[in-house]
């Protein structure tokens, strides 16, 4: 009885919707101008006919008692039939509810959206699911521009900077529970013998007063002394790696996932160092025992010190960067040589040998040391040739390249390099934007669900938060 009468207010609309334009409109012939058009009214009238048909489902179950009682036993009675607008993935649908009030008039019950799970709701799941998904990658008006031309249903840039907020909230409270549920449904990646732990930093612009550097401007207007109306904070990024031994001889390792982590500019990165400690336990616990621990970073001091100093990564082996080694490499020639050929020289040949031999750094610095006595320099050169020096002195140690590669084990830390600017860049420093941390926090959970390839567990964990809310 019930299937009859969804398919008969279902198909009624759509016949009514579709006949309407075919009486009215020219399609005697074929042309590019009626085939859209004919596209357009069937896109419509299938619009029409879900709006009909669920509508139908859902009020068939209607509640018609005059007292009700709601999940905690508290009694209810009948008051008022009000209608009420909800966003369904074919369009705005309007259903007439029936609404109960407590003893003491304090408390309203509607039976029906407390049975499709839709109490304080506007949109329903798929809808809610489709805008969160993508303001994780794209603006929300932006959102409302593409759901324009590829769906049903529009909500307002508004309605959706809400569900961001409210949905990012529960995020946030959840964390640790959510993220719990979610790992433990991902399978162990089959071939691990590397698990690679990386972190790094990326600067976004904050809706915060910050200190002003260099002249205050004198014009009317200008800013203040010692303050500027927004400033530059660093958000951290981890990544966690799980690699493969090489195709072949000579190749690099397989990367077979990468899981990430972001947290927004915060003081001493508790929370950040929070997120990325529970991810590397989690790669940990799951890897084969005989896998390698890995840690792969830039030459951040800072990072290096908080890694060095937590003895859960003491028996972690080390690697700088090697691309980021060749950066300093590349501007201690020039330090050394200029921009000429000699330059290019000294860099192949320190280049090669970084790579395939262990001790490449000792090495690059001896012949810093030779060169620099070889001539007068003004003192910035000398400056840039202490700076480099010291970099390849201090970091030697984490420069075992030939070993890495001898294990299969990677140099280069492209898949972090690669998410700071994905996660962060890409969305949080457009033109113009501006973040306050729980607003950017917000949508970064969300980006790393995507980017971390988490999203339809990470959705099936967030709908159950909501409908136990």
């Amino acid at each position: 009885m019930l299937v009859d009468i969804i398919v008969e207010a279902a198909m009624a609309e759509f016949k009514q919707n579709l006949r309407r334009f075919c009486e009215t409109a020219e399609i005697s012939r074929l042309t590019p101008e009626s085939a859209e058009q004919m596209s357009g009214a069937l896109q419509q009238s299938l619009a029409q006919a879900g709006l009909a048909g669920y509508g139908a489902f859902l009020e068939a179950f209607e509640c018609g008692e005059d007292v009700v009682c709601d999940a905690d036993g508290e009694r209810f009675r009948f008051k008022a039939l009000r209608n009420h607008t909800y966003m369904t993935v074919y369009g705005k649908l309007t259903i007439k509810r029936r609404c109960y009030q407590n003893k003491s008039d304090t408390k309203s019950y509607v039976p029906l959206d407390a049975a499709w799970g839709m109490e304080g709701q506007y949109m329903t799941p798929q809808v809610r699911e489709a805008v969160l998904f993508s303001c994780a990658l794209i603006t929300p008006e932006e959102t409302v521009q593409m759901l324009e031309k590829c769906a049903l249903f529009h909500p307002d840039a508004t309605t959706i900077k809400r569900e961001v907020k409210r949905t990012g909230e529960q995020i946030t409270e959840h964390r640790a529970g959510l993220d719990a549920a979610i790992k433990a449904e991902e399978p162990v990646p089959a071939d691990t013998q590397a698990v690679v732990v990386s972190a790094d930093g990326a600067t976004v612009l904050m809706n915060e007063k910050g200190v002003h550097f260099g002249r205050v401007a004198e014009r009317p207007g200008g800013s203040k002394p010692g303050e500027t109306p927004t400033a530059y904070r660093v958000a951290m990024v981890g990544c966690v790696s799980h690699y493969a031994a090489p195709a072949a001889a000579g190749e690099p390792p397989q990367r077979l996932q990468s899981r990430y982590v972001a947290h927004m500019p915060e003081a001493g990165c508790p929370s950040f160092k929070t997120l990325l400690e529970a991810e590397v336990n989690h790669a940990v616990a799951r890897a084969p025992a005989d896998a390698a621990r890995i840690l792969l970073l830039d030459g951040s001091r800072e990072l290096w010190a908080y890694f060095d100093k937590n003895p859960r990564y003491n028996h972690y082996h080390r690697c700088i960067d090697y691309w980021h080694a060749l950066e300093h490499l590349s501007s201690a020639a020039e330090a050394l040589f200029g921009s000429g050929e000699k330059a290019g020289r000294w860099y192949e040949k320190y280049r090669h040998l970084l790579l395939h031999s262990d001790d490449g750094a000792a090495r690059i610095c001896r012949s810093i040391d030779y060169y620099a006595k070889q001539k007068t320099r003004n003192k910035t050169s000398n400056k840039h040739i202490h700076e480099h020096r010291t970099y390849f002195h201090r970091n030697g140690h984490r420069m075992t390249y030939a070993t890495f590669r001898a294990n299969g084990w990677p140099v280069g830390s492209g898949p972090m390099e690669a998410a700071c600017k994905t996660l962060i860049k890409t969305r949080l420093c457009r033109s113009g934007m501006r973040w306050t941390p729980p607003g950017g926090q917000h949508i970064l959970d969300l980006r790393t669900y995507v980017k971390s390839n988490r999203w339809e567990s990470a959705w099936k964990q967030i709908k159950k938060l909501r409908n136990a809310a």
